[in-house]
C-alpha cells in the first residue's frame, strides 16, 4: 500500500496559520474527523495530550510528528498541515514547525497502516524533501512528491550492496513508548549513518504491531556493538556480553555518529535478568527520578493494600461490635475470616513497596534486598531488640527501598571490576549477601528514629479534632484536581495510603477525603457539559456523560481532556469543587478503609450517606464554577 493512499487529500491543509502547539492539535484532530478517521474525538485527543506529556513528538528540522494509538480511532489514517511560517511546538533544536503529520491509529485490529507509517517515517529523515512539501501549492502536488520520494526510497532498498569483508558490523533495536514515529525514524536516521560512514549495519523496530526486522542470534553474535536507542523497557538477555550503547530515540534521530562513536569505545554489557532501563534516565532531572522510582513502588503495592483493606473493612461491616469491642472485626467467624485474609494481604504492603522501589533503581539486583528492607521496617527490628520495637512503617520502608536501591546500583559498578570467571556468582552470592547485610544493618539503625517519628505523627494525626482536620481535607482534595494523575495527584494518594496503614480512624478519614476529591473532577465536568452546553465544543459534550462513570470509579483523569483544553478555568473550578467535598467529607467524619474502588466500595464506607453528600455538594460547586468562569464556544 502506497503512502499517499493512506492519506485522504481532505485531510490535507497547505499554507495554514497555526498560533501555537494547541490550534496545531486541535486542527490536526478536526482533519482526522472530518475524513471519519475517529470515533471519539475527545478520547483521541486525550491520548494526543498523553503522548506529547512523554515528551514532545516534534522531532526538530521543522517536523513534528503528533500520534496516538486509542479505542476511539474508527480507521488508521494520516493528516497534515504545513505552516510556512512555522508554529512553536516545543521541538528539541527549539526551532518552529512547518511540517506537521498527525498519525491516528486504532488499538488492536491489522497492523497494516504500521508499514506505511513506518515508511513514511523514514522519508522525513531527508530535510530536502520535506522542503518541497512545504512549499507544496496544492494538494496534488504535495501527494505526487510523497509519491516520488516514495519510488525512489523503494528502488534504493531494492539494490542494498552486502558489506564488505572486514567491515565493521553494528546492530541496533530503536523502539518508543507508542512505537509509530520515533521508532521508525530513529532506525531511518541510523540507517542513513551507517551508509555514510560504510559500516554494516541491521536494525530491528519494536514498533507497536511488534518488532520488525528482528535480529538474529547470528547477527548478534557476529556484531561489534549494539545500539539500544530506546524510550521504554526491551528485553536486553540477547546482548550479554556485547559491548552496548544505551540513547534515547531523539540521540538516533539528532546525533547518530555520536552513537556510531560511541560504540567503538563502549563497555561490555552483563545481563542480570532485568529488562533495560528506560534510556532518557540520565536526562532527567533528580526529583524526576525518585518521583518515577516511588511510583514504582506505589503501583506495585496497590493491589495488595486494595485487596487487603477491602476485606478488612467487609470484617467490620460483618462482625458483631458488641461480642466483644476490644476485638471488633474478629469476633464472629466469617469476620475473623476476612480479617486474616486480608491482614496477610496487608502485611505484604511494605515489603512490596520497598522492594520494588529498589527494583526500579537497581534492577533485579534491588529486588530482594529492598523485600528485606520492607520487612524490617514493619517489624521495627532494632540492634537492641532483633524482635521489633516500633515499626517504621510507611517511612522506614520508603527508606528502605531507596537505600537498597542506590546500594545495589553501586555494588553493581563495584563489581563491574571483578574477573569475569565470577560472573555467574554475582546475582547469587554477592548481591543478595552483601545487600541483605547491609539493608540489616541500615534498617536496625534507622527503626528507632523513623519509628518515634512514625509515632509522634500518627499521636499528632490521632490528636487533632474535626476542626484541625478539616484544613487537611480541603488540602488533599484540592491536591487530588490540580493535576489529576501528575505528581500533587499522587503525592495526596500516597499520603492517604500511608495514613490507611496507620488502620486507626483519623487514618481511614484521610483517605475518604482523598478518594471524594479525585471523584469530583470528572463528575462535575459530566454535569457542566449537560448544564452548560454553550460553553464545550460538540464532541466535549458528546463524551461528557461518560465521565459520570468515570468519577464514580474513582478514576480521576477522565477530567484531563477538559483541564488540557483549558486550563486557566477549569483546573482552579474543580480545586475548588474538590477541596470543598475533602473539607466535607472530614466534617462528617466520613471513613474508608480501601484506597480505591469508588462507589463499588461505598458499603464499606463510614457515614456512606453524609460521604455522597460532600460529593454531590463538591460536584455542582465545581459545575456552577465551570459555567461561570468557562466562556462559550464559537462553533
Amino acid at each position: 500500500m502506497k503512502i499517499s493512499e493512506f492519506i485522504d487529500p481532505r485531510g490535507i491543509k497547505l499554507q495554514v496559520s497555526l498560533a501555537n502547539q494547541d490550534e496545531a492539535i486541535d486542527k490536526l484532530i478536526a482533519l482526522h474527523n472530518e475524513v471519519g478517521n475517529l470515533k471519539d474525538v475527545a478520547g483521541f485527543k486525550e491520548a494526543i495530550l498523553a503522548r506529547e506529556a512523554k515528551g514532545s513528538t516534534a522531532i526538530g528540522n521543522g517536523i513534528a510528528v503528533p500520534h496516538g494509538k486509542s479505542a476511539s480511532v474508527a480507521k488508521a489514517g494520516l493528516v497534515a498541515i504545513t505552516c510556512p511560517e512555522g508554529v512553536d511546538y516545543k521541538a528539541m533544536d527549539g526551532k518552529p514547525s512547518n511540517l506537521l503529520f498527525m498519525i491516528a491509529a486504532p488499538e488492536g485490529g491489522a497492523d497494516t497502516h504500521l508499514e506505511v507509517l513506518a515508511k513514511l517515517m523514514q522519508l522525513l529523515m531527508d530535510p530536502a524533501f520535506c522542503k518541497t512539501l512545504v512549499e507544496a501549492n496544492s494538494v496534488d502536488e504535495f501527494l505526487k512528491l510523497i509519491d516520488a520520494k516514495e519510488a525512489e526510497k523503494d528502488a534504493a532498498s531494492a539494490k542494498k550492496d552486502a558489506p564488505a569483508a572486514g567491515t565493521t558490523k553494528i546492530v541496533a533495536v530503536t523502539a518508543c513508548p507508542t512505537g509509530i514515529a520515533h521508532t521508525f525514524m530513529a532506525a531511518e536516521s541510523l540507517e542513513q549513518k551507517a551508509k555514510e560512514l560504510g559500516v554494516a549495519f541491521r536494525v530491528e523496530k519494536d514498533g507497536s504491531g511488534g518488532a520488525k526486522d528482528p535480529l538474529t542470534a547470528k547477527e548478534i553474535e557476529e556484531a561489534d556493538a549494539v545500539i539500544v536507542a530506546v524510550d521504554k523497557n526491551i528485553d536486553m538477555g540477547q546482548f550479554d556480553g556485547k559491548k552496548v550503547v544505551f540513547a534515547s530515540t531523539k540521540e538516533a534521530i539528532h546525533e547518530p555518529e555520536k552513537l556510531f562513536e560511541k560504540a567503538k569505545t563502549a563497555s561490555v554489557y552483563h545481563h542480570t535478568g532485568a529488562v533495560s532501563k528506560k534510556s532518557d534516565d540520565s536526562n532527567e532531572s533528580l526529583g524526576r527520578q525518585l518521583y518515577k522510582h516511588l511510583m514504582n513502588g506505589v503501583s506495585h503495592m496497590l493491589p495488595f493494600v486494595i485487596g487487603g483493606g477491602i476485606l478488612i473493612a467487609i470484617a467490620f461491616l460483618l462482625d458483631d461490635y458488641s461480642i466483644d469491642p476490644s476485638n471488633f472485626g474478629s469476633n464472629t467467624p466469617v469476620a475473623a475470616w476476612f480479617k486474616t485474609i486480608g491482614g496477610a494481604a496487608f502485611g505484604f504492603m511494605l515489603p512490596i513497596l520497598a522492594g520494588f522501589i529498589a527494583q526500579s533503581i537497581a534492577d533485579r539486583p534491588g529486588l530482594a534486598v529492598g523485600f528485606v528492607g520492607g520487612a524490617l521496617a514493619a517489624s521495627g527490628a532494632t540492634f537492641a531488640n532483633p524482635g521489633g520495637a516500633v515499626p517504621s512503617a510507611f517511612l522506614g520502608a520508603l527508606v528502605a527501598g531507596f537505600a537498597a536501591g542506590y546500594f545495589m546500583k553501586w555494588l553493581e559498578k563495584l563489581c563491574d571490576k571483578l574477573p569475569q570467571s565470577l560472573e555467574g556468582i554475582k546475582p547469587v552470592l554477592i548481591y543478595p549477601l552483601c545487600g541483605i547485610t547491609v539493608i540489616g544493618i541500615i534498617m536496625c539503625a534507622i527503626n528507632p528514629i523513623v519509628g518515634a517519628l512514625n509515632a509522634w505523627i500518627s499521636g499528632v494525626l490521632s490528636s487533632m479534632g474535626t476542626t484541625s482536620l478539616v484544613p487537611l481535607g480541603i488540602i488533599l482534595g484540592a491536591m487530588m484536581a490540580t493535576d489529576m494523575g501528575g505528581p500533587l495527584n499522587k503525592a495526596a494518594y500516597v499520603f492517604g495510603t500511608a495514613a490507611l496503614a496507620e488502620q486507626n480512624e483519623v487514618g481511614w478519614m484521610i483517605m475518604a477525603a482523598v478518594m471524594v476529591g479525585g471523584m469530583v473532577p470528572p463528575i462535575a465536568i459530566a454535569l457542566a457539559t449537560l448544564i452548560f452546553p454553550k460553553k464545550f465544543t460538540v464532541a466535549e459534550r458528546k463524551a461528557g456523560p461518560v465521565n459520570f462513570i468515570m468519577g464514580f470509579c474513582f478514576i480521576t483523569e477522565g477530567a484531563i481532556p477538559y483541564a488540557a483544553a483549558d486550563p486557566l478555568h477549569v483546573i482552579p473550578s474543580l480545586m475548588v469543587g474538590s477541596g470543598v467535598a475533602g473539607a466535607l467529607s472530614m466534617v462528617f467524619k466520613c471513613t474508608l478503609m480501601a484506597p480505591h474502588g469508588g462507589i463499588f466500595v461505598f458499603p464499606v464506607v463510614g457515614n456512606w450517606a453524609l460521604y455522597l453528600v460532600a460529593l454531590a455538594i463538591g460536584s455542582v460547586v465545581s459545575c456552577l464554577l465551570l459555567g461561570l468562569l468557562k466562556k462559550n464556544v464559537e462553533e
